[in-house]
């Protein structure tokens, strides 16, 4: 995993990212979301979502 090199001067330090988790009853699935971009969001089923010890 790159590490984010972003300054204070590049845009990509203004952003802003949630994670979220959402279980509408049938599967249970990781959300995040740039909210400072109209689209920039990926969901995935927390089954196939890395662990924070597998990042460690």
């Amino acid at each position: 995993m790159a590490h984010n090199t972003a300054t204070t001067s590049d845009p990509v330090a203004e952003r802003e990212v949630m994670a979220s988790l959402d279980d509408d009853g049938r599967t249970e699935r990781l959300i995040i979301a740039d909210t400072t971009a109209d689209g920039a969001w990926l969901s995935v089923p927390v089954s196939g979502s890395a662990s924070l010890r597998e990042w460690q």
